[in-house]
C-alpha cells in the first residue's frame, strides 16, 4: 500500500526552493560530468591499454560508490546532508584535478576512482533530501525537473568536452574540477538551512529497511531496473561508445591529429544526442506520469532503450549512430522520471528511507561496474556489435519484473483496484 494519501496532481503546486537550489547545482555537476565523458576512455587508452583496460577506469567510479554507500548512508544520518554534500562535492573536484595529472594508466585508475567516494555522498544527499521535500501530487514533475538538469548539462557537456579534447586530454579535467568547485559554491550559499535530521523535540521517523522494501514488487521491479540503467546507460554507454565512434566512425586515415580531433567531436555528438533524447523523454514522461501512473513509462522506457542500445553497434555512419543514440536516451529519459517516482511512492514522507534508497543506487551502481567491464572484454575478444547486443538484451530483461509489479502510483492504483 503506498504510504501518503491518495493526492491528485495539481500543476498548482510549487517545487520547493531547495528543491531548485540543487537542481542548479546539478545542472553544473551534469556539464563538468558531460566535458570528460567523451575523452576518458581514450584518456585511458593514451597509456598502452586495450578496451577492456580502459572500461575498467570507467567501472572504477561506480565501484567505489557502491563500496562507500553504506557509509555514506550513516554520514548522513549523523551529520546532515548538506555537509556531507559538500565534502562529496570537494572530493570528487580534487579527485577529477588529480585526474588530470596522472602519469600511469594506474594512477588514473586510483584518482578516478577515488572520485566515487564523494560521488555517492552528494547522490545520496540530493535524493534523499528530494524525497521527503517533493509534495506527493508532483513527485514525477520534482524526478523529471532533477534529473533534466542533469540532462540539460549533459546536451552541452559532451559537445564541449570533445573541443576541449582537441585542446589536450587532460583540459576536460581541470575544468569539470572548477565546475565541482562552483556547483559547491551553490549548495553552500543557498543551502543553509536544509537538513533530514529532526529538529530537537520532532518524533523520529520509522525507518524503512531493504527487507521492507524487498517485500514490495514495485520496489523489486525497481532494483532490477537501476541495475540494467546502469549497466547500460551509465557504463556501457559511457565507456563503449567513445570507443566505438573512435574506432568504427572516424576515418582512420586521416593524419592522427585530424582524427584525434574528430574522434573526440564524434564520441561528444554521440552523447550530446543521447541526452537530447533523453531531456525529451523525461519531459514528456515527467507531466504524464503523474496522471497516468508509473507502470507504463518504466515498461515502455526499458524496451525502447533496450531495442536501440542493442541496435547501436551496428551503425556503420555517424547519422546512423546519431539516430540511434536519440532514440536510446529518448527511451532512457522515459524510464527515469517514472522510476524515481515509483521508488519515493514506496517509501513515502512518512519513513526515512536512506537504507532502501542507498541499496537501490548500490544496485544501479553494480551494473556499471559489471557491464562496461564485461563489454570491453566483448570488445576485445568479439566485437563492438555484440557489446552493444548484450547490453540491449540486459535492459529488456530488467522490463519482466514490471509487468508483475504494482503500480504505485496512488491515483492510477486506486482506478484500478475500482
Amino acid at each position: 500500500m503506498p504510504a501518503d494519501p491518495v493526492t491528485t496532481p495539481d500543476a498548482r503546486v510549487r517545487i520547493p526552493r531547495e528543491i531548485w537550489v540543487l537542481i542548479a547545482a546539478g545542472f553544473v555537476i551534469a556539464l563538468g560530468f558531460g566535458l570528460i565523458t567523451p575523452v576518458l576512455p581514450r584518456f585511458a587508452q593514451s597509456f598502452d591499454v586495450g578496451a577492456t583496460a580502459s572500461s575498467v577506469v570507467v567501472s572504477a567510479f561506480a565501484f567505489f560508490r557502491l563500496l562507500f554507500a553504506p557509509a555514506g548512508g550513516r554520514l548522513i544520518a549523523r551529520l546532515g546532508e548538506r555537509p556531507v554534500y559538500l565534502t562529496g562535492l570537494v572530493i570528487v573536484a580534487i579527485s577529477t584535478g588529480a585526474t588530470a595529472f596522472a602519469h600511469s594508466y594506474w594512477q588514473l585508475l586510483v584518482f578516478r576512482g577515488l572520485g566515487g567516494i564523494g560521488s555517492v555522498m552528494f547522490t545520496v544527499s540530493a535524493v534523499a533530501l528530494i524525497v521527503r521535500l517533493a509534495p506527493p501530487s508532483i513527485r514525477a514533475r520534482v524526478s523529471s525537473a532533477y534529473a533534466s538538469s542533469f540532462l540539460i548539462g549533459g546536451v552541452g557537456g559532451p559537445v564541449v568536452g570533445g573541443l576541449l579534447g582537441g585542446l589536450g586530454l587532460r583540459v576536460p579535467f581541470i575544468v569539470y574540477a572548477v565546475a565541482l568547485l562552483v556547483a559547491a559554491g551553490i549548495v553552500f550559499v543557498f543551502l543553509k538551512d536544509a537538513s533530514l535530521r529532526p529538529k530537537e523535540g520532532d518524533p523520529v521517523l520509522p525507518v524503512m529497511a531493504v527487507r521492507d522494501g524487498w517485500r514490495d514488487s514495485a520496489y523489486r521491479a525497481a532494483v532490477g531496473s537501476a541495475f540494467a540503467n546502469g549497466w547500460g546507460n551509465f557504463g556501457v554507454r559511457n565507456a563503449i561508445l567513445p570507443l566505438f565512434a573512435a574506432a568504427v566512425i572516424v576515418d582512420q586515415s586521416l593524419d592522427q591529429a585530424t582524427r584525434e580531433s574528430r574522434q573526440a567531436l564524434v564520441a561528444g555528438a554521440a552523447l550530446a544526442v543521447f541526452a537530447v533524447g533523453n531531456a525529451v523523454g523525461l519531459t514528456f514522461a515527467g507531466r504524464t506520469s503523474d496522471r497516468v501512473g508509473r507502470k507504463p513509462y518504466i515498461v515502455g522506457g526499458l524496451v525502447v532503450s533496450g531495442v536501440f542500445t542493442a541496435l547501436t553497434g551496428f551503425s556503420d555512419s555517424l547519422p546512423v549512430l546519431l539516430g540511434l543514440s536519440l532514440a536510446a536516451g529518448l527511451g532512457a529519459g522515459t524510464l527515469n522520471p517514472a522510476q524515481q517516482a515509483s521508488l519515493a511512492d514506496v517509501v513515502g514522507r512518512e519513513r526515512n528511507g536512506g537504507p532502501a534508497l542507498a541499496a537501490f543506487q548500490m544496485a544501479q551502481d553494480t551494473g556499471a561496474i559489471i557491464g562496461p567491464v564485461i563489454a570491453g572484454t566483448l570488445v576485445d575478444h568479439g566485437s563492438f556489435g555484440l557489446a552493444f547486443a548484450v547490453t540491449g538484451v540486459i535492459t529488456l530483461l530488467a522490463a519482466v519484473p514490471w509487468f508483475r509489479a504494482r503500480e504505485t502510483h496512488p491515483v492510477r492504483a486506486g482506478a484500478l483496484s475500482t
